[in-house]
């Protein structure tokens, strides 16, 4: 019975078939539901096959289906099936409105004759017993807004509801109506915020997403320059063993060739005492002088200078080896804590007259014409200028590019130097920390002293370093790996400026990452 139902159900309404016609298509809709669906349409269509037509499709009526339909309808009206049928046609043809004000159900043919003569409340078809009031059996008109139920006009008379609001159910539902149009556009805003902050969030993880490959790339990348650094430590450190081990092995031959040396002048001593104590004559004996020996005070005293060694001097292999293991920590920590470096400017202001400066304030470049500036506090008389930001808290880093040739110096200095000192030299006062190449030689300088740094190569980026909290100034040298070049310890009290000092050449604020 199920499957009969459904082969007597329309595809549009989804309800038993009422004058069913056939496309040419072969597929069946009621009448009213298929001409509605076509107004609708753009273009031409079957709703259920989606076949198109180039032309409205003839409707032709299926008397066999309508029969069946009709049927089936009249033998299943009060088995509890829910189509609800026509009052007007001995309940044989399916209802399309119900008549609140007549209590009747009608089929389209009588609805047209009944929306001729009145204007009732038409409603979807319906069985009006769940309409009516179980006490006085009317239709439910109107609706009590304090007991929130729908209510006759007898009930609306009665005593429990006289003294509340009642309002028609039409004007009611309209109320309700625009209660939930509001609560809608509500809801339709609560939904778009709730909509941009799943996009939001969305962004994020994918922004989390693209640092975490980003930083799991710095990782690989920060992994393989520390294999490297352990690598060329290993190899620093099996060299300078072995260099060690030579030059004590050959301390030791040297010592050796000594005792065998003083080996032989005591044999040959030995033998000459022996024959004077087989001389017979003693004028003999006494003309003879005494020799030998005298290498032996000597050669003892080296003996013991070599034991008390102890042999392979360690203490400054394991220095070189702590002092690696430290630069490789002190670069993890930059890398770690501070991974992209400051954004320096350089300022005009305090440049010397002999300095250009780009128009990006990136590269201070030295020349040999005189600029005519005017001369303030802030300037200074030497090739230097300073960076506009100071640093008073925290860990910082920035790079530094400079040319082959020519002399160059990167460092720190307080605000409260005195600018009109000559600082040709940098360092020169207590007040700035610098790192400085003259030629061949590097050197650190602070409070008029230097500390001559060994450089076996030449390079041209540098990184400094401030942590201005742990009081800790450091160097590097850029390269493959990152070498470090000097720590400087102070305590700090004053804003940093970056200082930079050029003579004969150029230099550029650098802004790559951290390699």
């Amino acid at each position: 019975m199920a499957d009969l139902k459904a082969e007597l159900t329309c595809p549009i309404c989804l309800d038993i078939f009422k004058d069913p016609v056939t496309l040419r298509c072969g597929h069946n809709f009621c009448r009213g539901c298929i001409d509605r669906a076509l107004d609708t349409q753009l273009s031409m269509f079957c709703p259920q096959c989606r076949k198109r037509f180039r032309s409205r499709p003839v409707l032709n009526k299926n008397t066999n289906l309508n029969n069946i339909a009709e049927q089936f309808c009249s033998r299943h009206s009060g088995n509890g099936d829910s189509t609800v049928l026509c009052n007007y046609c001995d309940f044989t043809f399916p209802a399309i409105k119900t008549c609140l004000q007549c209590e009747t159900s009608m089929c389209e043919r009588h609805l047209r004759n009944h929306n001729r003569s009145v204007q009732h409340t038409l409603i979807d078809p319906t069985t009006l017993e769940n309409r009516k009031c179980p006490i006085h059996m009317k239709i439910l008109e109107y609706y009590c807004t304090v007991d929130d139920s729908c209510i006759c006009l007898s009930c609306s008379l009665a005593e429990e509801h006289r003294e509340h609001q009642v309002q028609p159910v039409n004007e009611a539902s309209e109320n309700k109506k625009e209660r939930l149009r509001k609560f809608l556009e509500t809801m339709s805003y609560k939904m778009e915020e709730n909509e941009k902050k799943v996009q939001n969030l969305q962004e994020d993880m994918r922004k989390i997403q693209e640092k975490a490959n980003v930083v799991t790339r710095r990782v690989h990348d920060r992994f393989r320059a520390i294999r490297r650094q352990l690598e060329i430590l290993e190899e620093t450190l099996i060299s300078d063993i072995l260099s060690r081990k030579e030059e004590t092995l050959r301390s030791y031959t040297d010592h050796i060739q000594e005792l065998e040396k003083c080996k032989e002048e005591l044999l040959k001593s030995r033998r000459h005492m022996e024959e004077l104590c087989n001389m017979t004559d003693p004028f003999s004996v006494l003309q003879e002088k005494q020799s030998g020996g005298g290498g032996t005070m000597d050669g003892e005293r080296r003996r013991k200078e070599l034991h008390n060694a102890g042999g392979l001097d360690v203490h400054l292999i394991s220095r070189t080896l702590k002092m690696g293991l430290c630069d490789i920590m002190i670069g993890l920590n930059i890398w770690f804590y501070i991974q992209k470096p400051a954004e320096l400017v350089l300022d005009v202001s305090s440049k010397s007259p002999n300095l250009q400066v780009s128009d990006d304030l990136k590269t201070v470049t030295h020349s040999q014409t005189n600029q005519n500036l005017s001369e303030t506090e802030e300037r200074f008389e030497g090739n230097q200028v300073l960076s506009t930001m100071s640093f008073s808290s925290g860990r910082h880093y920035w790079e530094v590019q400079t040319s082959d040739s020519g002399n160059w110096g990167v460092g720190v200095c307080c605000p409260s130097m005195d600018w009109r000192t000559d600082l040709s030299s940098l360092g020169c006062n207590n007040k700035l920390w610098c790192l400085r190449r003259c030629g061949d030689e590097l050197v650190v300088e602070h409070d008029g002293h230097s500390i001559s740094l060994p450089c076996r190569t030449p390079f041209n980026s540098v990184r400094v370093y401030l942590d201005y909290n742990g009081g800790r100034l450091s160097f590097y040298k850029l390269g493959d790996p990152v070498r470090h070049l000097y720590t400087a310890s102070a305590t700090f009290t004053e804003p940093l400026h970056a200082v930079f000092m050029v003579q004969n050449n150029w230099l550029r604020i650098g802004s790559r990452e951290l390699s």
